[in-house]
C-alpha cells in the first residue's frame, strides 16, 4: 500500500482541541484526528470512531441520515475521553457523490438506501477498511475500543476490538425509515 502520511498539526474545533494527521491513499485523503494524549492512550486502548464521508450530513446538513449527529457526538466523546476519529473519504457508502445523489434520487421514487444502490449496480456497502489497518499500524495500535454500530467495521480492521461503544443520537421525523433499513437490511446494532 503506497501511502503519503502529512505533517501533525492543531486543529481547535467547537468540539475541542485536536492534532490532524492526513494519509493520503492515491485520489483519496483520509484524516485521523486525535486528542493530544494519544501515545499515553495507545498503552491503555484508545477510543477509536471510524468515521466515512458524508458531504450531505456532514458539511451541509442533510437530516436524511445520522451522520452528522454521529460525527459530533464522536468528536464531543473523543475530546472528553480522549482517542481519535479516522475519517475516511469513502462518500456513499463508497459509491461516490454523483452515484449518492443518484441513489438519492431513487430514494425519493420510493426505494430505500440498500434498493437504491442496488439499483445502480452496487452493493448495499462498498467500503473497505485496509487504510485504516495500516492507520493503526502506523500509529502502532493493536487494542481500541471502537465507537460503532456498524457490524462490518467490526469484522473489518484487524486490531483487536476491546469493547464497542455504542452511537446513539437519535430517531428523527426524516432519518428514522433510513435507520430502520441500517437496522433490518445492514444488522447494525440500535
Amino acid at each position: 500500500m503506497n501511502i503519503e502520511v502529512s505533517n501533525v498539526a492543531n486543529l481547535p474545533t467547537k468540539h475541542g482541541d485536536f492534532l490532524i494527521q492526513s494519509f493520503k491513499e492515491g485520489i483519496k485523503e483520509h484524516l485521523v484526528i486525535f486528542t493530544k494524549d494519544l501515545d499515553t492512550l495507545i498503552k491503555k486502548v484508545p477510543t477509536v470512531r471510524i468515521h466515512s464521508e458524508c458531504l450531505t450530513g456532514d458539511a451541509i446538513g442533510s437530516i436524511k441520515c445520522d451522520c452528522q449527529a454521529q460525527l459530533n457526538y464522536a468528536l464531543d466523546f473523543i475530546s472528553a475521553n480522549g482517542g481519535m476519529v479516522i475519517y475516511l473519504r469513502q462518500e456513499g457508502r463508497n459509491i461516490g457523490l454523483l452515484n449518492k445523489v443518484n441513489a438519492y434520487s431513487l430514494q425519493d421514487k420510493g426505494f430505500d438506501t440498500v434498493e437504491a444502490n442496488h439499483q445502480l449496480g452496487f452493493a448495499s456497502d462498498q467500503r473497505t477498511y485496509e487504510v485504516v489497518d495500516f492507520i493503526f499500524d502506523y500509529y502502532k495500535i493493536d487494542k481500541i475500543k471502537l465507537m460503532t454500530n456498524n457490524p462490518a467495521k467490526l469484522n473489518g480492521i484487524k486490531v483487536e476490538i476491546i469493547n464497542r461503544v455504542p452511537v446513539q443520537v437519535g430517531e428523527t421525523s426524516q432519518n428514522k425509515d433510513y435507520l430502520k433499513i441500517k437496522k433490518e437490511k445492514m444488522d447494525h446494532l440500535f
